[in-house]
């Protein structure tokens, strides 16, 4: 299980970074997004571009997740959340992330 978290926090760093890297980190220094604990982003503005970086990244991570779950034969939710938990406790300072009450947290 280790193995598959350290997995799946090097595919999200790739899919974050290579793909979209300034536009993310520019919508979660704006406080335009934030992470949430079932793996996925989730939009704080409701415009039409943070909604489509939004929609653009989840499409990406749910791709990811897939392959994962697929690769080591667990449920795809399973590899989401262990995702979610690793991108909260990764979030900057200043960036937004739901806790386990729904709230959202600026750390």
């Amino acid at each position: 299980m280790k193995k598959l978290g350290v997995m799946v926090v090097l595919s999200l760093c790739l899919i974050s970074q290579s793909v979209f890297a300034l536009t993310l980190e520019q919508a979660r220094s704006e406080g335009l997004v934030g992470e949430t604990l079932s793996g996925y982003l989730a939009p704080l503005k409701q415009d039409k571009q943070t909604l489509a970086l939004v929609k653009q990244i989840n499409d990406a991570r749910s791709e990811s997740y897939q392959q994962l779950a697929d690769s080591n034969n667990i449920p795809v939710d399973e590899v989401a959340k262990m995702a979610g938990q690793k991108l909260v406790a990764r979030a900057q300072p200043g960036e937004y992330v739901k806790g386990i009450n729904g709230k959202w947290l600026k750390k």
